[in-house]
């Protein structure tokens, strides 16, 4: 039975971030992913993890101003500087909250960036990142995402982030699997999985159409529970999904395969 990760930004987005350790420990998860912490104290986010007996599976690297609409800023020549200085401020708050692993958005480019610069950037930044988390026993992670809910942004299918991580040349960089992004774009699920399984450190579920959990779309989540079984995939699946009906009430598909061995996402 695969691993699953209860996302606090999306399953428990009706309570104070901090109380949605709580949330998600009631709701029978045993760890949580959450998009960044970096708004909140440590030593709050540790107390939170001990209370509610929790471990944090991810979270991303600063990715510019989420408010304003900013995916991620990897990709930007002119914030190079900010890219890299936000790498060690991830890293504190990684290694404090024993954190395995960190996400790279590497956002949508400006006017006046070409697709060219833009990837030059996004190697360089993600090399440099790499390194850095590599001396830390943190791996990277990067995450293509559609052009429907993300336009422009610059990963949008799974080759892509695969060709990046060839360029980067890192053995410390993997790739974030997102089901949902990746039917949208491409389809080919079990296939795309199978055969990258080594480069693949994380995935991530919600189902299509409607970014809603398992079981409410198209997507076969019951046969690719079991090839992920089958093909031997030991990491978390993070459950990064908008309840149709309520967090509780969109659990059932999860309690119905027998496995509230999950993490969340803030």
């Amino acid at each position: 039975m695969p691993k699953f990760a209860a996302n606090l930004t999306m399953l428990f987005n009706e309570v104070p971030f901090l109380d949605r350790f709580a949330a998600a420990s009631n709701a029978g998860f045993k760890a949580v992913e959450f998009l960044f912490p970096y708004a909140f104290s440590i030593g709050d986010i540790q107390q939170r993890l001990k209370d509610n007996d929790l471990q944090i599976v991810l979270h991303n690297l600063p990715a510019g101003n989420w408010d304003a609409g900013e995916r991620g800023i990897a990709c930007l020549p002119d914030r190079v500087a900010e890219f890299r200085e936000g790498v060690p401020r991830a890293i504190e708050y990684a290694k404090a909250l024993n954190v395995p692993q960190l996400n790279c958005l590497v956002g949508i480019p400006t006017a006046g960036v070409s697709a060219e610069q833009a990837r030059t950037t996004i190697v360089e930044n993600l090399r440099f990142a790499a390194d850095a988390l590599k001396k830390e026993g943190i791996r990277l992670l990067v995450e293509p995402c559609n052009s429907y809910d993300i336009p422009g942004f610059a990963l949008n299918r799974s080759k892509e982030g695969l060709d990046v991580i060839q360029a980067v040349g890192s053995d410390n960089l993997f790739l974030q699997y997102d089901i949902y992004h990746m039917q949208r774009m491409e389809g080919e699920l079990a296939a795309t999985i199978r055969k990258n399984l080594p480069k693949i450190a994380h995935i991530q579920l919600a189902d299509n159409p409607g970014r809603n959990e398992p079981g409410t779309g198209e997507i076969n989540y019951p046969f690719l529970f079991g090839l992920l079984d089958e093909i031997g995939y030991q990491g978390w699946i993070g459950c990064e999904y908008k309840p149709l009906k309520g967090t509780d009430a969109g659990l059932g598909w999860l309690q119905s395969i027998g496995g509230v061995k999950a993490a969340a996402t803030a």
